[in-house]
């Protein structure tokens, strides 16, 4: 059902308008002889089209167009207003104002109701086309979200089949992940991006995938021989990950790649220093070095929490960023929280914890 909202202050132009618009199929008359008591009405609701008086007491016909089309929802109904042939002057302000078209006193009932009809017709085309809008957002938004997901599943297999390969366990990732994440909070990035931290850091040793057993698994100190061969998974991570169209993917390989660079340039693969190191890499060399610390392996016991927080307090400006470090501190408590949360276990990486 259509509404058409008459604004007239003539009770007679009021009743013609009425009986006229009968004559449609699914046509509802809300008449109005007070333009006052119409825009209240308009507050609370949309009519299909509008038949304006230009002519009327206390609010004309040009200054209700004005009120008319800030209200939500009400910019693009069309609004038909009733003038006198010679009134060229009233017809180009209200077009300005936003009138679709005019009808002539005396009305020519043929001439009104084909307007109606064509108008009312708009605005069903209008409706249907932002229904079709609508309809595309959600699916959009649908798609966008099923991409993220198997996004985030790809991080989780990439994850785990270099989990399968080291003796770090699925836990210390999401405890490195979590902690990555509270840093970044603490250095007031965006919430998108901290997502996008805790997402990406689980790949951030995904390069050892090519490392070799005898290195990778080796109980012991390596020789300077192996230890140039162990180093070689941070390039060949960023190698496996760079060039992706996924931000994520392109995220996880700046992580791969700078995460064992040192702040006063004594680190690999490349020596950078300082700030030339990404702010990802960063963060994460905090949170990894602070879980693998505290980690028992097969070829080591677990540092205490307070020997650990020694040494990134130590290695602050040497090995560590030292706003990292100390965002890192200033959520200490919740950081205990999570090494306490993900203890180590045989269970797979949950990719919702992530």
């Amino acid at each position: 059902m259509s509404r058409v909202l008459i604004v007239d202050d003539n009770a007679t132009n009021l009743t013609l308008f009425r009986h006229l618009l009968k004559k449609l199929v699914n046509v509802e008359s809300v008449c109005f002889d007070n333009p006052v008591k119409a825009m209240e009405w308009c507050q609370e609701n949309e009519p299909d089209l509008v038949l304006l008086d230009y002519m009327m007491p206390e609010m004309d016909g040009l200054e209700f167009i004005t009120h008319f089309r800030v209200l939500d929802g009400h910019k693009d109904i069309p609004i038909v207003m009733v003038t006198a042939d010679t009134e060229n002057e009233v017809r180009h302000k209200a077009l300005e104002l936003g009138a679709h078209d005019f009808l002539n006193k005396p009305i020519d009932k043929t001439e009104l109701l084909a307007r109606v009809k064509n108008l009312l017709a708009l605005r069903e085309s209008q409706l249907a086309l932002a229904d079709r809008a609508e309809w595309l957002a959600i699916e959009i938004k649908h798609a966008i979200k099923d991409l993220k997901a198997r996004e985030k599943e790809m991080v989780l297999r990439l994850s785990k089949a270099a989990e399968h390969r080291d003796p770090e366990t699925g836990q210390h990732l999401l405890r490195m992940a979590n902690y990555s994440k509270l840093i970044a909070r603490e250095l007031n990035l965006s919430e998108a991006e901290q997502e996008l931290i805790l997402e990406a850091a689980p790949m951030h040793d995904i390069g050892k995938v090519a490392t070799p057993d005898a290195i990778l698994l080796k109980q012991g100190k390596l020789t300077d021989e192996e230890f140039f061969v162990m180093k070689q998974h941070a390039q060949t991570g960023y190698s496996i990950l760079c060039d992706s169209d996924s931000t994520l993917i392109n995220t996880a390989a700046i992580m791969a790649l700078s995460h064992h660079e040192k702040f006063d340039g004594s680190g690999y693969p490349n020596g950078l220093k300082g700030e030339e190191i990404s702010l990802y890499g960063r963060i994460i060399a905090v949170a990894d070095v602070f879980d693998a610390l505290t980690s028992s392996r097969p070829y080591k016991k677990a540092w205490s929490l307070e020997d650990a927080a020694q040494f990134l307090k130590k290695q602050s400006s040497i090995h560590f960023d030292p706003k990292c470090v100390d965002a890192f501190f200033r959520v200490w408590d919740e950081a205990l929280v999570i090494h306490a949360s993900y203890q180590d276990k045989e269970e797979e990486i949950d990719v919702n914890q992530l």
